[in-house]
């Protein structure tokens, strides 16, 4: 028995422990054992503890806070308990007491650490020398004189033909005897040879500087080349001290789980390996498993203390199948929306070029990439205007955001509308019940977003590679410690308003129910309430409006 196994006191009897254990990737809540044994970290970390010299606080600062896992196991006395884990390193520590330890071999990784970084240090401060080096600041600043100096001269050269081509202009158009046209024409000539002269021996000038760059910009170009190779070759011989078993006893490098891919910095230190790998070395068998976050949220957001997620599927996709693999695992519970064959597609306004409807939560605007759910607005659309032209959706709403949904009739309507949305003359009404009070009154928020490309769909922050993303709000009240806002998007960014909700530089708040970036609840309480647009045929503004259901 391993001491890092915390048994349950009370044992769970026959019923309670689970048959299958559940997928590491479910987007559902986790069972009820691991939801019991991430209760009790749950606690420790609020009392302030995580080890030895690792307060809770470190959670909370400039790092940001961490994905911790449980994983409930069975050991060979029969008795149930939990081993806990934490992603990466905690205060650049990869061992703390009473934490499952990391998955690498440490004599192979202390044997490869140090002198390969030492060798890619070593590369990077010739990579920097050579961009710092008298030798190259000289040549750009002689390139940068000769460059002003030959702008200058150009435009002198520039101001003096155009001069003498008036002049000619003028030669040419003085009544009276007609002008030496051939002489005229010479003199043209005359400026074109100098232009040309001026631009060869222009070049000539540069000639000489531009060689010397190019000599430099071949070394540091060829020092960075052997810089990434030295950092990739490492990171592989790194990737070599990760040793993975499965379940079935086979073994493989964290190197051939990936090849040819280079994986992602830090893959195989997530919770769910490390608990994964140490249950099945000390014979226990996995039961349930669960992935929390705490502390502050990261960067780019969407992580919120005391939530549950599943593991990412960039670094842990193609590796935990294969320490599962042997296991009884129950197939991943994915989000499914609800069955709503048998509800309506309220019509909130319609005429013979366009219709408005209400979507309700749960419904897709669009047919999906999961071909056993058909029903969508735009299938039910197709159906109840079988005459209709064009793509009929004008914009889209998320399958788990209501309200106003915005459809033409023919081509030309469609494309009249779409244009509204495109330029941003559509004024959007939406209403969410945030899970929290929010202290401005109102305001706008600017952050930039992009997907997140090891957890799509969600987007994340990013202020050097996301869109730009505008959205202005009003609190309209707060009730039971939940604030009700009105949101009025000025870009139309995939979960743009979720996300503006939820991260710390937006309101701070998730909206209720937002499984992405806040916590699971009966439904997402966002509601597209009102739209403010022209008719696409007539002068003639459509204010339209369905209050939330919520």
């Amino acid at each position: 028995m391993t001491p890092l196994l915390t048994h349950f006191s009370p044992q769970p009897g026959p019923a309670e422990r689970p048959t299958l254990l559940n997928s590491p990737f479910d987007a559902e809540e986790p069972p009820a054992l691991a939801r019991r044994a991430a209760e009790e970290v749950m606690a420790q970390l609020r009392a302030g503890y995580i080890g030895p010299d690792v307060p809770t606080a470190a959670l909370h600062g400039p790092e940001g806070g961490k994905m911790f896992g449980v994983l409930v196991v069975e050991d060979a006395d029969g008795h149930v308990g939990y081993l806990k884990s934490f992603s990466g390193q905690l205060l650049r520590a990869w061992d703390v007491e009473g934490w499952t330890p990391p998955v690498f071999d440490r004599q192979a990784r202390a044997e490869v650490e140090a002198p390969g970084e030492a060798r890619v240090k070593e590369l990077t401060r010739r990579v920097e020398e050579t961009r710092s080096s008298p030798e190259w600041g000289a040549v750009e600043a002689a390139l940068r004189q000769l460059e002003l100096r030959q702008a200058e001269e150009a435009r002198g050269l520039k101001a003096r033909h155009a001069e003498n081509k008036r002049w000619r202009d003028a030669e040419r158009a003085r009544p009276g005897a007609p002008a030496d046209r051939d002489l005229l024409a010479k003199l043209s000539q005359r400026d074109d040879v100098e232009l040309r002269r001026e631009k060869a021996r222009w070049r000539a000038e540069r000639q000489h500087l531009e060689s010397q760059r190019k000599r430099l910009t071949r070394r540091l170009a060829a020092l960075e080349r052997l810089r990434r190779l030295v950092s990739q070759e490492v990171s592989w011989q790194l990737y070599d001290t990760y040793q993975f078993q499965s379940a079935r006893g086979r073994r493989l490098s964290l190197r051939a789980l990936f090849e040819p891919r280079v994986p992602s910095s830090g893959t195989g230190d997530c919770a769910a390996p490390k608990l994964l790998v140490h249950a099945l070395r000390h014979g226990l068998r996995p039961l349930a498993l669960a992935e929390f976050w705490w502390g502050a949220p990261p960067p780019g957001g969407g992580r919120v203390q005391g939530a549950f997620y599943p593991a990412c599927k960039d670094k842990c996709g193609p590796l935990l199948p294969f320490l599962l693999d042997g296991l009884d695992v129950a197939p991943s519970r994915r989000y499914r929306p609800p069955d709503l064959a048998h509800h309506e597609l309220p019509v909130v306004y319609e005429d013979e070029r366009m219709v408005v409807v209400l979507k309700p939560e749960g419904l897709l605007s669009v047919p999906g990439t999961d071909e056993s759910v058909t029903d969508s607005v735009l299938e039910r659309l197709k159906q109840r205007y079988p005459a209709a032209t064009g793509p009929l959706l004008v914009h889209r709403l998320d399958v788990e955001t209501s309200g106003l949904l915005v459809a033409a009739k023919d081509a030309l309507a469609h494309a009249a509308l779409q244009k509204q949305f495109i330029e941003r003359t559509v004024k959007k009404t939406y209403v969410a019940l945030l899970d929290g009070p929010v202290e401005r009154p109102e305001g706008v928020i600017e952050l930039p977003l992009r997907v997140d490309l090891e957890q799509r769909p969600r987007q994340v922050v990013d202020f050097e590679h996301g869109k730009p993303a505008v959205t202005r709000f009003r609190v309209l009240g707060t009730s039971a410690g939940r604030a009700r806002v009105a949101f009025f998007p000025e870009t139309g960014r995939t979960h743009q308003l979720r996300v503006h909700a939820s991260h710390p530089r937006g309101l701070g708040v998730p909206i209720v129910g937002d499984r992405l970036y806040g916590r699971p609840e009966r439904r997402l309480m966002l509601h597209a309430q009102a739209l403010r647009l022209k008719h696409p045929a007539r002068d003639e503004v459509l204010e339209l409006e369905a209050p939330a259901p919520f």
